[in-house]
């Protein structure tokens, strides 16, 4: 997935070569699927060629833990499938969040 502008920051200085060695450790493949990266398949789904764009993913959702064994190269298709649970969560949380501070705003007060 492309950095968030808004993430940037979290990122170490380095990410480029922590990417490239992601890459290289998983042989330019998803670790978990074991799709080649820039190469093409048919999607069942769109009925479309599609080309596969590897990721490194961090497997705690935290972009400043960079240890190798918290990232892993995955292919779009899989990353998202990785993070469907953690982004529904932080959805349902910010909608929450969302809803208490309208409410708090029309009481005439504040969240904090």
């Amino acid at each position: 997935m492309p950095i968030k502008p808004e993430n940037k920051k979290r990122y170490p200085a380095n990410w480029k070569q922590i990417r490239a060695s992601i890459l290289e450790r998983a042989h330019n493949r998803c670790e978990f699927c074991g799709k080649q990266n820039h190469t093409y398949f048919w999607n069942e789904k769109t009925h479309k060629m599609v080309m596969v764009v590897l990721t490194i993913a961090h497997l705690d959702h935290t972009p400043e833990n960079c240890d190798p064994e918290n990232l892993r190269a995955l292919c779009q298709a899989c990353h998202n499938r990785y993070d469907a649970k953690h982004r529904a969560e932080t959805r349902s949380f910010a909608r929450a969040y969302q809803k208490d501070a309208e409410e708090a705003r029309q009481k005439g007060g504040e969240l904090w």
